[in-house]
């Protein structure tokens, strides 16, 4: 099996979660839980088997793994104590889940206190009437049933292959605990506004606030607010990710509450250059966003990444190969993978993650690659019949962007990816708009695009066919391209299976072909109205091969200098158009 070089803790990723949120008060409950699978209907008092949380049963880092698989009719059961100290308990106690996959059922000293349904965003509850001073227990109860709902599951797949992976479920983000006032901050808004360098806080809490704002441990402003929410006005320097200026700040509220967040001012927007060509924008200038696909999978961890380490070593690698941009494909990190791309200096676009019925690809991938587009209104063409399904999704929309609202370095949404659970692109478009006026949208990425006037980009994938720039009135993205892949044995999931959309035998040829479509194929395009590039992927994953890094990330495919230089011509050409 491929393993990277990062090991795991005892209390794996234990760093608190939520960097934008953090208490002094917090129980990691990461590590060892007692666990079983067992049939729906059944109840087991004795979990035989133990596991690490927060991995999923089907990866090795679990302790698990072993072709571990959750059937439709069988749950999932996770149980542990954890002890609280009377004197750390305030008046209201809450217990947080990263993410749970897929429908997860929470009991506390064998009383229920709630129910989350959704596999990819967080929730909470207050435990605040079942929890007590001393030794507690928690047991959690998860059913997925992956393709047998259609609820999100990503590139999930029980036939796993090609673009799809192996599929996986239970906990898989951090679980933890925390210890508040009664009347405290259950939601922080971070609106920063790049062109009158403002910054206004909105916080829930009834009470009285004050905030302090640091720049490098100087305090730069204070002030004190009574009516939740406070705008700051100062001569912030400006975000990018040439600059990833951040500023700290904390909150305290006249109830005992304190929060320890940040705060990046920058802002983005879409218009046109001095020629009058559609443009992104970013603080108010055209900006050339040059990015790569990131999956964000794990040999040992599959959706889990080991440790912080091995996220910041990867994010610094795209830095250094001279990229400014990721777009997160069909998953939702950990907030402090935003974190780290805040600090860098990545503007992030942000899938939501689809589901849907099956996939078809001829409706979903042939006829559009043959010219072939179709209403996304037709909820049976893209296997989107369910009622229940498409309103999954429309909540999901909202707790996503709830989620990473106040993360600097997300510029943009991706609602649907190539058709796949696809329905209705214009109204969730607005429905995005609705709660975020901030950012860019990029409604339907690939191949159904619904028209001028009703989407607000311009998105094509292009593997097969001559990269273009077509005529358009709204600002042309390429958001997939490229796709080379090179086998590294060894260091391949799969020997005999191999997934790319132009193989390579050598490095050599390798960096041969992308100076190439770089230089001779992509450049030309940013003067005729080319606004982002989103090259496939960051890493191999499974049997697809077509990572600058191998799936072990022991191989880097590319040069860093090598992609450095190609990124530098991308950025001089660039620069023209500001």
């Amino acid at each position: 099996m491929l393993k990277t070089k990062y090991e795991i803790s005892d209390v794996p990723l234990s760093e608190y979660p939520r960097p934008q949120m953090r208490r002094e008060s917090y129980l990691c409950l990461n590590g060892e839980w007692s666990f079983a699978k067992c049939k729906r209907e059944e109840n087991p008092t004795e979990l035989q088997l133990k596991i690490t949380v927060p991995f999923s049963p089907e990866t090795a880092n679990s302790g698990i793994g072993n072709g571990f698989v959750l059937e439709d009719d069988e749950k999932l059961v996770y149980e542990r104590t954890f002890e609280i100290d009377a004197a750390e308990m305030s008046d209201v106690t809450l217990l947080h889940f990263g993410a749970t996959d897929q429908e997860a059922s929470v009991l506390i000293n064998g009383e229920y206190v709630g129910n989350h349904r959704g596999g990819y965003t967080p929730f909470c509850f207050d435990i605040s009437k079942t929890v007590k001073a001393g030794v507690n227990n928690i047991r959690v109860e998860v059913v997925d049933t992956t393709e047998g709902s259609s609820g999100a599951r990503g590139k999930q797949s029980s036939n796993r292959g090609e673009i799809w992976y192996t599929k996986q479920s239970g906990i898989w983000q951090t679980v933890w605990i925390e210890s508040v006032p009664k009347d405290y901050i259950r939601e922080l808004k971070i609106t920063p506004d790049a062109q009158n360098k403002t910054v206004k806080i909105f916080s829930n809490c009834e009470s009285a606030q004050s905030v302090s704002v640091f720049d490098g441990g100087k305090e730069i402003l204070s002030s004190a607010f009574s009516c939740k929410q406070v705008e700051l006005s100062y001569d912030f320097e400006l975000w990018s990710p040439e600059t990833p200026k951040l500023y700290d700040f904390v909150i305290e509220t006249e109830s005992g509450d304190k929060i320890y967040s940040y705060f990046g001012v920058r802002s983005f927007g879409i218009g046109k250059d001095v020629q009058g060509v559609p443009r992104l924008l970013l603080n108010g200038k055209p900006y050339f966003l040059n990015g790569v696909l990131d999956q964000g999978y794990w040999p040992e961890g599959l959706l889990t990444y080991p440790c912080d380490e091995a996220v910041c070593d990867e994010l610094q690698m795209l830095k250094d190969m001279g990229f400014n941009f990721i777009r997160k494909h069909i998953k939702i990190e950990p907030l402090r993978w935003y974190y780290h791309c805040d600090r860098l200096g990545f503007v992030v676009w942000q899938d939501f993650v689809n589901g849907g019925g099956e996939y078809k690809f001829t409706h979903v991938a042939a006829f559009p690659f043959l010219g072939f587009k179709h209403k996304d209104s037709d909820y049976r063409y893209f296997a989107r019949e369910d009622v229940a399904g498409r309103e999954e999704f429309i909540k999901s929309v909202d707790e996503t962007v709830s989620t990473l609202f106040n993360c600097t370095s997300v510029g943009g949404w991706v609602p649907f990816n190539e058709g796949w659970g696809q329905f209705d692109s214009a109204a969730i478009t607005k429905q995005v708009q609705a709660i975020d006026s901030t950012r860019i949208i990029d409604s339907v990425s690939g191949w159904h695009d619904q028209g001028e006037g009703k989407t607000l980009l311009k998105s094509l994938h292009t593997y097969y066919t001559p990269l273009r720039v077509p005529k358009d009135s709204r600002p042309v993205v390429l958001s997939e391209f490229g796709g080379y892949s090179m086998k590294v044995s060894g260091h391949v999931f799969c020997e005999d299976k191999e997934f790319g959309y132009k193989k390579f035998h050598s490095e050599e040829e390798l960096v041969a072909a992308l100076r190439k479509l770089y230089l001779e194929k992509l450049k030309p395009l940013i003067a005729k109205g080319l606004c982002a590039c989103v090259y496939t992927q960051v890493s191999d994953v499974e049997e697809e091969i077509n990572g600058l890094v191998t799936y072990d990330r022991h191989v880097i495919k590319i040069p860093i200098a090598e992609m450095k230089k190609i990124n530098g011509e991308i950025t001089e050409e660039a620069n023209k158009i500001v």
